[in-house]
C-alpha cells in the first residue's frame, strides 16, 4: 500500500452514506483525514429506488472532500450494511486412498463449489468465501491438511451472496462518478472480526444480534468462520409504538419517561406505582402503572428474542448451551432501560452467555475494513484459477512430481 495517498471508503447502512478518507503511514496504520456522514437519499426498506438522487448524492459529497483534500479518486472501497445478502454452506470432497494432500486438490475443490454456485445462483454475486470446516478422514482440522495423508477429505465452503442488480446499481453509481469499486464489504463480516481481535482471538465462535430501531439481524460466526446472517424487519420502535397504543400516550410522553433512566433497574418498589405527573408535559396527565409499562416491554422483547434466536429454525443447528451472544441495541433510551429485559430473554432457554456491547463506532469500522481489504482474513478462501496445461508440461509435472 502507498504511503499518503488517500483511500476513500464509502459506507451504505439503513440511515446514511458514511464518506471516510484514511491515509496510510509508513508503518501501514490508516489514520483518518476526512469524514462526512449524510442521509442515505435514493434507498428505500434495503434497496435502490431512485437510482439518480442517490448518484447525485454520493457525488456532491464526495466532490466536497476532493476539493478540501485537492484529490481525486479513482476507486472506493464500500461497505454495505443495507442490502440483503444470502449465505450457502456446500461440501466437496477427494477420495484420496492413502496419498498426499496437495494445494491443487484444495483448489480444484475451492473451484469446483464455487463454480456450482454461479451456475445454481445465476441472479447473484460472490462477495466473500470462507473456510468452514475441513475434515481428514472423520477429524477435522483447524488449517488447511496440505502436505498430510489420508483417505477421504472434505472441505465446506460457507459462501456470500448479493442480487446482482444490487451489485450493478453499485456499480453505475459509483461508475457515473468516475469511480471503480476495489472491493465491496459486508459490515457484518467487519464487526465479527472487530469482536475476535478485541476478545485477543480468545473468542471466535458466537453469534452477533443488532437490534436497530426499525430493523434487526443475527450472524454466527464458527472459529473465526463467518457462518450465517439473516435480517428481520423489526426492530426497538415496535416497543415504543406498543407503549403508545396500550397506555394511550404520545411518542415524546414515552421518550420523556424514558430519558430519565425510569426503568433502569427495572425493579418497582410496588407493583402499583403510577407514573409521576412530571412526565407530562406535552399532553394531559394519565394515571398509568409503571408495572404495566414494564409488562408490555417483556411481552414485545420477548418475542423479538424468540423471532431472532430462541425459535429461529434456520439457526437451530448452530445453537448451543453456553453460546457467546455479543448484543448491539442501537437506541440508547432501549438500551439504558430495558437492557437487563433483553439479556434474561435471550439467557432463559439455551443457557446463552451473553454481553452488551456498544455499537461500533465507524473510524474502528473503517481501520478493520482497511486491514480485511489489503490483507484479507484468515478464514477466507481464495479460489485460485485453474489453467490447463500443455501435454509437454504435464508430462514434465508426471516426472519430477
Amino acid at each position: 500500500m502507498q504511503t499518503d495517498i488517500p483511500t476513500l471508503f464509502v459506507e451504505i447502512n439503513d440511515l446514511n452514506y458514511n464518506f471516510v478518507v484514511g491515509k496510510y503511514d509508513e508503518n501501514q496504520n490508516l489514520k483518518i483525514i476526512e469524514k462526512i456522514i449524510t442521509p442515505n437519499e435514493g434507498i428505500q426498506k434495503n434497496k435502490f429506488i431512485n437510482i439518480e438522487l442517490a448518484q447525485k448524492s454520493i457525488k456532491k459529497n464526495i466532490q466536497v472532500i476532493e476539493d478540501k483534500i485537492n484529490y481525486v479518486f479513482k476507486e472506493a472501497i464500500v461497505i454495505i450494511d443495507t442490502f440483503e445478502n444470502s449465505c450457502i454452506n456446500i461440501s466437496g470432497f477427494k477420495k484420496l486412498n492413502g496419498s498426499q494432500i496437495l494445494k491443487e486438490n484444495i483448489s480444484y475443490i475451492l473451484n469446483s463449489l464455487k463454480l456450482a454456485i454461479s451456475e445454481n445462483e445465476k441472479k447473484k454475486t460472490i462477495l466473500h468465501i470462507f473456510n468452514s470446516k475441513s475434515v481428514l478422514d472423520g477429524i477435522c482440522i483447524e488449517n488447511l491438511p496440505i502436505g498430510l495423508f489420508g483417505d477421504f477429505y472434505s472441505h465446506e465452503l460457507t459462501f456470500f451472496l448479493i442480487d446482482n442488480n444490487d451489485v450493478k446499481n453499485l456499480k453505475k453509481i459509483f461508475n457515473k462518478n468516475n469511480l471503480s469499486i476495489k472491493k465491496i464489504l459486508i459490515k457484518n463480516f467487519i464487526e465479527g472480526t472487530q469482536i475476535i481481535n478485541q476478545n485477543n482471538n480468545k473468542v471466535e465462535t458466537f453469534f452477533k444480534i443488532k437490534i436497530n430501531k426499525n430493523k434487526s439481524h443475527i450472524s454466527f460466526f464458527d472459529k473465526a468462520s463467518f457462518r450465517y446472517e439473516e435480517y428481520f424487519n423489526f426492530g426497538t420502535s415496535i416497543i415504543l409504538k406498543d407503549i403508545a397504543k396500550v397506555c394511550s400516550i404520545k411518542n415524546e410522553t414515552i421518550i420523556e419517561i424514558l430519558s430519565n433512566n425510569l426503568f433502569k433497574n427495572n425493579k418497582l418498589e410496588d407493583d402499583s406505582e403510577f407514573l409521576e405527573e412530571k412526565y407530562f408535559t406535552k399532553g394531559s396527565y394519565r394515571k398509568i402503572r409503571k408495572k404495566l409499562i414494564i409488562d408490555i416491554v417483556n411481552a414485545r422483547v420477548e418475542e423479538i428474542v424468540n423471532l431472532i434466536l430462541n425459535r429461529n429454525i434456520n439457526i437451530k443447528s448452530l445453537q448451543q448451551n453456553n453460546a457467546v451472544i455479543f448484543i448491539i441495541i442501537e437506541d440508547q433510551l432501549i438500551f439504558d432501560n430495558f437492557q437487563k429485559n433483553f439479556k434474561f430473554y435471550i439467557s432463559q432457554k439455551y443457557n446463552f452467555v451473553s454481553y452488551l456491547i456498544d455499537n461500533f463506532q465507524i473510524d474502528s469500522t473503517i481501520m478493520s475494513a482497511a486491514y480485511l481489504s489489503a490483507y484479507g482474513w484468515k478464514k477466507e478462501a481464495i479460489p485460485v484459477a485453474q489453467t490447463k496445461n500443455s501435454l509437454i508440461t504435464r508430462i514434465f509435472k508426471s516426472i519430477f512430481e
